[in-house]
């Protein structure tokens, strides 16, 4: 349940790292063929993984059995929050004609998506904390 959630958290921050990079490019209307299709698709990649985020959250805690389980729960209530709020303004944008560099520079700066963000770079940082580490693999010889 770690694993689905790392990959909640890398897929937000992936897109993320996508739209900081559409919005500079300075597109007026939707980005030139390619980069337009991909924004979109970056986008509803980043609402599938904020959709049931916090329940992912809570089923990892519950599969764990982490220690000071209210503190989880306490963050998670906000992280929920934060997701609920991002996902709004996401979906806003996904159902515009067009989306602009502008656009995409505005739902960037929110400060909903923000929060999230560093809602999700502190998780991303208990996960690792919490993940076993990786062994290497054997090679034969």
């Amino acid at each position: 349940m770690l694993a689905d959630l790392a990959e909640r958290c890398n897929a937000i921050e992936e897109s993320y790292e996508f739209m900081l990079a559409y919005a500079a490019q300075g597109f007026l209307g939707e980005g030139g063929g390619q980069s337009g299709e991909k924004i979109r698709e970056f986008l509803r990649r980043a609402a599938q993984a904020i959709s049931g985020l916090a329940e992912s959250c809570a089923m990892a805690l519950q599969q764990e059995r982490l220690e000071n389980v209210e503190r989880y729960q306490a963050f998670f209530a906000v992280l929920e929050r934060d997701g609920r709020s991002s996902l709004a303004a996401i979906e806003l944008v996904l159902t515009q004609p067009i989306i602009s560099s502008q656009l995409v520079d505005n739902l960037n700066a929110s400060i909903h998506l923000r929060a999230l963000l560093t809602d999700l770079f502190l998780v991303s940082e208990i996960v690792k904390i919490q993940l076993p580490p990786a062994r290497p693999m054997a090679t034969g010889g």
